[in-house]
């Protein structure tokens, strides 16, 4: 299966250093570290739904430090954390709209054939088969599990 998502974050790291982008090839530099260390790491390649993850968590840890970074009153380390997130961004799939977001859901739910909390780790293995890196899987969480409360009663 080709690796399409690691070669244009390649491709990117060469024109960075072409372009002397100092901040983009620092970026793409700790991503494609990143990569390598959780390769290393689980002993696999990873193909692109991984990565993909990868920068998922990557995007996560870096709105983490923003938050604690605007506490500390601390706008100049922030603004640098922003400008990660915008290259990181680039490499994920177009984001899920919330009507397509509401349709997994209710198609995982369905399919799931989820009654109670109780199935709530199945539905939310199905959703992230179809939804892992589109959109905040903590926010689909908390709806898959409020929809699910509702039809305990």
């Amino acid at each position: 299966m080709p690796n399409l998502l690691r070669e244009r974050i390649q491709e990117d790291m060469k024109s960075a250093m072409r372009a002397r982008a100092a901040e983009l090839l620092g970026t793409i530099r700790l991503l494609l570290a990143a990569i390598k260390q959780r390769e290393v790491d689980e002993r696999i390649v990873l193909d692109d739904a991984q990565i993909i993850a990868t920068i998922d968590k990557m995007i996560r840890q870096r709105n983490d430090s923003i938050e604690q970074y605007q506490k500390g009153s601390r706008q100049d380390l922030a603004d640098i954390e922003l400008a990660e997130i915008a290259i990181l961004k680039k490499y994920m799939p177009q984001a899920l709209t919330d009507t397509e977001v509401s349709d997994i859901i209710k198609a995982a739910v369905a399919s799931t054939g989820a009654t109670s909390i109780k199935d709530m780790a199945r539905v939310m293995a199905e959703i992230k088969t179809k939804a892992q890196g589109k959109t905040d899987m903590g926010k689909v969480s908390s709806i898959v599990k409020g929809l699910l409360e509702k039809q305990e009663i």
